[in-house]
């Protein structure tokens, strides 16, 4: 198998050989990370909503948080940009989820507050998500949890502060 000897091949769907992970790559955090992310969004489709996104469910947890809040200043609390966060924010107005206004003083600014839909929703999702939480952290002590949770992150406030160095 071409790429060195470190290769082992797999059988995949329909038997065919498939190889396996370099090590290089199983060696690389961002690598690691986005298997990570990957598996996790499959998770989620699958035992919360094939349709209501993490970011989309990340931004109805903190406008129940912070009702009245302007997308600009909720995009950062959420790891979101302000242009995602205004797609997302749009998105959500159009399910019906959200009800965004425009500031008195400001009409270029947009409040955000749920809906009764979104209440609902929220509620509704929230439960899952907590079921599919549990269901990650299987196996971990409360204090691994705590730690693991810590380490992830700082890992992304450090990437974060890469990125914005670039």
């Amino acid at each position: 198998m071409a790429g060195g000897t470190d290769e082992v091949a797999i059988t995949g769907e329909g038997g065919h050989e498939v190889p396996s992970t370099p090590p290089r790559l199983l060696a690389a955090p961002g690598y690691a990370v986005r298997w990570l992310y990957q598996a996790y969004t499959a998770a989620w489709v699958r035992q919360v909503d094939p349709t209501l996104t993490g970011p989309q469910f990340a931004v109805l947890t903190a406008v129940h948080s912070y009702p009245g809040v302007d997308q600009g200043s909720l995009a950062s609390s959420v790891a979101l940009d302000r242009s995602t966060m205004a797609d997302i924010a749009k998105r959500l107005e159009d399910r019906g989820l959200i009800v965004r206004e425009p500031a008195p003083t400001d009409g270029r600014r947009k409040l955000l507050y749920l809906s009764e839909d979104g209440e609902t929703k929220l509620t509704e999702i929230d439960r899952r998500a907590r079921q599919l939480d549990e269901r990650l952290l299987e196996g971990y002590a409360p204090a691994e949890r705590e730690r693991l949770l810590e380490e992830l992150s700082m890992l992304s406030s450090r990437w974060e502060a890469l990125a914005e160095d670039s």
